[in-house]
């Protein structure tokens, strides 16, 4: 197994990838045997994490678990899910068990076997700045060492080439909620810290689940389950129209591949934007298995009579939210079909409310100068992931799950991550050092469709010459 250069302190790196979630592990691990990339990742947190708050038991992956890090890019990397079962003697276990879909936190546990097996990343490490300087044609990377409890510990800075940005989402929280969610008293919380909080607020005596997501359904199915028969006392609101199962047939999924990627990348900017929107059931609504378990657990309430008391209403919007004394909170809801209003007095609150890409302003605040923007003021990304920049700066800065705008729907499925950490890889040194599939579905995504194309490689910025062997 080949490994990285030695790194000179005088010696710009090739890259610094930033943040260490599953995007940017995945461009760790196939740049490994790259050995004449010199590559480093920062992570601010101790170790990594993965959705923790949402691990709960049985959950699976939504992705069958071909789509780890490497393998539909490099089927024979040392760091793919199988290499990880056999290096724990469970291959056949799971060759018994049959599964496609495996449940996260075994996907959860297979990331975190590649973090402490894969060289090049530093954890408690919080970048703080990013800068370019023109005398050296580099980039200065700002960060700072943190200690056990988080607190700073060193300042450092380290050169680089190139860089890619993989911070990763923030929990969103709605604005009529923010300030319910900072007060203490009685639990409203979001979805990302419910296994923290899970004994409290199954402890409550009225709880609400906000969000008619996966994460909603994952939750109030968890809930439904550790209650009382007759004395359930849940609500389940969400603002869809209905609680829809996700698009999962074999044609609709191919609005997540390279393909659909590449088509959808070309369209005009208006027409991309009306498409994230009008495609949220492709990637925000509900496993149909999850929707058949919880349909399943209410009809076994009913089988010795009567209902159980339970509330489940989709197209309802929180329109503003308040503390009743200091042991309740009170929703004022919406029905947007029925034009009605009401109120909804509850013990606990779990916000299923989704994810949002976060901000890069603070981290980026030292490129502004030489970022370009769409007509929304967003970052322009070409389509091999680089954010558009001022031609004076010769490196790159390439963005992983922060281009929904930009790639479409498939931007944060794992299933392309493979796929799009090989393309940066090749984009970066101007090689195919992954070959990338000429054609990856069988829908045709327009008249002129420039999917069936694979993009060239683009000339790497200033990589020192090759001399390991591998010409």
């Amino acid at each position: 197994m080949t490994h990285p250069p030695r790194h000179t302190p005088d010696t710009p790196r090739d890259l610094v990838g930033i943040g260490i979630g599953p995007c940017n592990l995945s461009l760790a691990a196939l740049a490994h045997p790259l050995a004449e990339l010199d590559a480093v990742f920062y992570e601010q947190r101790p170790r990594f994490e993965w959705h923790p708050g949402l691990l709960l038991d049985g959950a699976t992956v939504q992705v069958p678990f071909l789509a780890d890090l490497v393998t539909l890019t490099d089927p024979t990397s040392p760091w793919s899910f199988l290499a990880y079962l056999k290096a724990h003697d469970r291959l056949y276990p799971f060759y018994f068990a049959e599964r496609f879909h495996i449940q996260r936190t075994e996907y959860d546990a297979y990331c975190r076997w590649v973090s402490r097996n894969l060289p090049g990343l530093h954890f408690a490490h919080q970048v703080d700045a990013v800068r370019w300087n023109p005398e050296r044609d580099v980039f200065e990377v700002d960060f700072t060492q943190l200690d056990a409890d988080g607190e700073a510990e060193a300042l450092g800075r380290t050169h680089t080439r190139n860089i890619v940005l993989g911070v990763g989402t923030t929990p969103y929280v709605p604005d009529p909620l923010t300030p319910l969610v900072e007060a203490p008293g009685v639990p409203v919380l979001h979805a990302a810290d419910y296994l923290d909080h899970r004994d409290t607020v199954l402890a409550a005596g009225h709880v609400t689940v906000v969000g008619s997501g996966q994460s909603g359904a994952e939750i109030f199915l968890d809930l439904l389950r550790h209650r009382p028969a007759g004395r359930e006392r849940l609500h389940w609101i969400g603002r869809t129209e209905a609680f829809a199962p996700m698009e999962y047939s074999k044609l609709g999924l191919e609005h997540f591949t390279p393909d659909y990627t590449r088509y959808f990348h070309a369209l005009a900017e208006p027409v991309r934007d009306r498409l994230v929107t009008a495609q949220w059931q492709l990637h925000k609504a509900i496993d149909a298995g999850t929707l058949a378990a919880i349909h399943d657990e209410l009809y076994r309430r009913t089988l010795h009579g009567g209902w159980p008391d339970t509330v489940l209403t989709p197209g309802v919007r929180v329109r503003t939210a308040g503390r009743v004394a200091t042991t309740q909170v009170e929703l004022h809801l919406e029905h947007e079909q029925q034009g009605s209003r009401s109120r909804l007095t509850t013990d606990a609150v779990v916000l299923a409310t989704g994810y949002r890409a976060r901000p890069l302003d603070r981290i980026l605040a030292g490129l502004d100068p030489y970022l370009r923007r769409d007509s929304s003021e967003r970052p322009r990304i070409t389509e091999d992931h680089r954010l558009v920049l001022d031609p004076c700066v010769t490196g790159s800065v390439y963005v992983q799950n922060a281009e929904l705008h930009t790639h479409g729907v498939g931007t944060p499925d794992l299933g392309l991550t493979a796929w799009r950490s090989a393309g940066i890889l090749n984009s970066l040194t101007g090689k195919e050092q992954y070959p990338q599939p000429a054609r990856t579905a069988f829908t045709t995504f327009g008249l002129q469709d420039p999917a069936h194309r694979v993009p060239h490689t683009r000339k790497a910025h200033r990589l020192t010459p090759l001399t390991d062997g591998r010409q």
